[in-house]
């Protein structure tokens, strides 16, 4: 394919080099003439591993050459890549004044091309961005100066990068996904050609959806490295190897290194993980050790859960259902359940609340389990019903929070019955998505 890429910073230069060496046709552009001169040289305006002798081959063999001249590039090309910046904005927003720069500039050479009838061509953005940028900034500059419709007259498509610098080369060509972002299947197709052939596994998906999974990646890679190192810091103080402990919690591909805990849904709860973190945040407290991270763990819980308070408010309805109480399925564990703090919030409230949950029974209740419900929601009598039915029954507005398969074939569709608030993310979630009277809580 015949390709135009739209920057020659790490990003720019790699992909370039990179789809040149995969037999394209491909031209490079940069504002900076010292880039363009060097890339014509066959050498790279980078630093990278292998960069450099990829660049003096593909400039060799003639597949890649570099131009200050954005027009003449992009009439050359069927795919335009834009790779320019996004850098941070002093108070921590996106900066986008590159991106739509280089948009206006397409725009207006895509109208050129369109009156003279040429083919229709497809915009590629792999510069990161925040959801909703493709769609609601740059289509719409697109449109303006192109003066047609995204998906007709020309294709546009977000393809994020998985690219590490140092690495940036192998990571092109071993990628651990390949990410499109597709307005329309056209502009999918376009940008699945330009990497036929390469290992991992291709995700088709909605424009924002793959501007988000970038920033997915990242927090996690920065929230993965933050937790690693409190974790060392807090068990040095203790006089733990840290690394002997983080190489057994690596051991574990069930749990820890797996997509195990990974899904958006409700709070945690239960007599171990807000106990062990309090007692972890505390002995790093004694130590005189900062750990921001884990010490918000739990107020970032509480914060979602609060979250399940407000769609509930924003319902406007009083009487109020609630579908499971104890902290996971299979068990009547109340201790510090999720499920629990957000009866006793809507009780409070003055909330008409009636709880089902098939495994909890107040006679059969003991110990620790007991004075826990007896001490935070003391009217639980009042409240428990005997039936799923009795539940959406009495409700109109009702939140789902378990599994149980009793309350799952019991829930109604189409709107009919009390609105209903999915904490679970239930298995019929993206059909009900359009239902009247569905809400989820965090999709």
């Amino acid at each position: 394919m015949k390709v135009s890429v739209l920057g020659l910073g790490y990003v720019g230069c790699v992909s370039a080099a990179c789809l040149a060496s995969m037999g394209h046709e491909v031209i490079g552009v940069d504002v900076n003439q010292v880039k363009v001169d060097l890339v014509n040289d066959g050498k790279a305006p980078v630093v990278e591993e292998r960069i450099g002798e990829l660049i003096a081959e593909v400039v060799r063999t003639g597949a890649l050459r570099a131009t200050v001249d954005v027009r003449e590039a992009i009439t050359d090309s069927e795919v335009t890549l834009v790779c320019v910046g996004t850098p941070s904005e002093p108070n921590g927003s996106l900066c986008t004044t590159y991106l739509e720069r280089v948009t206006e500039e397409i725009g207006a050479v895509l109208a050129d091309l369109r009156q003279r009838g040429d083919e229709r061509q497809t915009v590629v953005f792999r510069s990161t961005m925040l959801p909703g940028t493709c769609l609601n900034l740059l289509v719409p500059i697109l449109e303006k100066h192109v003066g047609g419709t995204a998906g007709v007259d020309f294709g546009v498509a977000v393809n994020p990068e998985f690219l590490r610098e140092g690495t940036s080369v192998r990571d092109f060509f071993d990628p651990p996904k390949t990410v499109i972002g597709e307005f329309d299947p056209a502009s999918g197709d376009a940008v699945a050609a330009l990497y036929d052939g390469l290992p991992g596994e291709v995700f088709r998906v909605p424009v924002p959806t793959a501007e988000a999974i970038k920033y997915a990646d990242n927090a996690f890679h920065g929230l993965k490295i933050g937790f690693a190192n409190e974790l060392g810091a807090v068990c040095h103080a203790l006089g733990v190897d840290s690394h002997q402990v983080i190489d057994v919690f690596l051991a574990d591909r069930k749990l820890n290194i797996s997509p195990a805990y990974l899904r958006p849904g409700f709070a945690f709860g239960g007599s171990c993980l807000p106990k062990d973190l309090r007692s972890l945040v505390h002995a790093a407290q004694r130590a005189d050790v900062s750990v921001p991270i884990l010490s918000h763990v739990l107020p970032s819980n509480s914060a979602h859960l609060q979250r399940a308070v407000e769609l509930v408010e924003r319902t406007g309805k009083r009487r109020a259902g609630l579908l499971g109480l104890s902290f996971k399925p299979g068990t009547d564990d109340l201790r510090e359940s999720p499920l629990v703090e957000l009866a006793e919030r809507l009780f409070g409230k003055g909330y008409d609340l009636r709880i089902y949950d098939a495994n909890v029974s107040l006679s059969r209740l003991l110990g620790a389990n007991r004075e826990y419900i007896e001490t935070r929601l003391p009217h639980l009598a009042q409240l428990l019903a005997d039936s799923v039915d009795e539940v959406l029954d009495h409700a109109e507005v009702c939140l789902v929070g378990t599994r149980d398969p009793a309350v799952l074939s019991a829930l109604p569709h189409g709107g009919d019955g009390p609105v209903l608030i999915d904490l679970i993310h239930l298995p019929d979630a993206d059909a009900r998505r359009t239902e009247p009277g569905y809400m989820g809580l965090a999709w």
